[in-house]
């Protein structure tokens, strides 16, 4: 069966032009349902074994409601679907056990978003006086400004910014490139730190790194640095909630929207395939809107 996952993901890479991230979602979902069937003792020969019927599928799926939530669960039967179909389609199997397996509902998301007041004191926070500072506050900016992803951020390198037009061109989910532009303060902070990003370069290995943020070692910062740099900030703002590099997005697309922005420019901006997707941060804005309708007005 790894052998047939591995040309699925093959598939994928190369004909749907899946990123390396939801290329490695993909292979650890299908790795889990592999591992699984072999504790169950099954050799993985899905052409010659009627084994993997919806019967199984049912057996796994009981299986991951012990541990995991019902968004990982609709992954992860999403992921199997997939394959399946895959299979389907090029006559390795004969019939497709996921044609009768329903994905489970998923719980309502609503994303973690900064007030103006916080989004503020976090962007401040920095010291400035050293170059750790710059950079930081750097990335800061260009996430709230922008609504990146935290993967779109750290491919940046340092001619995808174009400052006489004040816009970035990013690589999205599916390799997609889109521009988007960058904010007057954004991109005054990115200025002041390319001034002196040189003194990150301190090894001659690293005098040709392109990569627009770097590390201590001059080489291109990882998306797990960004995760702790946005954490320590937050913390250091007194901001307990869980804040991440994502919610600086969820920041971005709920403030456009608080401010008159329409669906569809929002939706451009965070690159978002489905509309259905940037309408979340509608309910956001309708909630507050609410609250505010029911604190104030009279007769509420």
């Amino acid at each position: 069966m790894d052998r047939l996952i591995n040309r699925f993901i093959e598939y994928l890479a190369t004909e749907r032009n899946f990123s390396r991230h939801t290329l490695r979602s993909y292979r650890t979902d299908l790795r889990q349902f592999s591992l699984y069937l072999k504790g169950k003792g099954f050799s993985g020969n899905l052409d010659k074994e009627p084994f993997v019927d919806h019967i199984m599928i049912r057996s796994f799926l009981g299986f991951l409601h012990k541990k995991n939530k019902k968004s990982s669960i609709a992954r992860k039967l999403a992921s199997l679907r997939s394959f399946f179909k895959f299979l389907d389609k090029r006559g390795i199997i004969k019939t497709n056990p996921m044609d009768v397996i329903f994905i489970p509902k998923q719980e309502k998301y609503i994303p973690t978003f900064l007030t103006v007041d916080e989004i503020n004191r976090l962007l401040e926070s920095p010291d400035t006086s050293q170059i750790s500072g710059l950079r930081d506050q750097a990335i800061l900016e260009v996430l709230y400004s922008s609504g990146l992803r935290l993967a779109e951020l750290t491919h940046m390198d340092v001619d995808s910014i174009d400052f006489s037009l004040g816009v970035v061109r990013v690589l999205g989910k599916g390799d997609k490139e889109r521009i988007v532009p960058i904010g007057e303060v954004a991109m005054a902070a990115l200025k002041r730190y390319m001034e002196r990003r040189e003194e990150l370069i301190r090894k001659k290995t690293a005098l040709g790194e392109r990569a627009l943020f770097l590390n201590y070692r001059g080489k291109r910062l990882s998306e797990r640095s960004v995760h702790k740099i946005v954490r320590k900030y937050a913390h250091r703002c007194g901001l307990l909630r869980n804040i991440s590099p994502h919610s600086l997005r969820h920041t971005f697309a709920t403030h456009l929207l608080d401010g008159g922005a329409d669906l569809r420019s929002v939706q451009e901006l965070l690159g978002h395939i489905s509309l259905s997707t940037t309408q979340r941060y509608t309910h956001i804005s309708m909630d507050r809107l609410m609250e505010v309708y029911d604190k104030t007005h009279p007769r509420s």
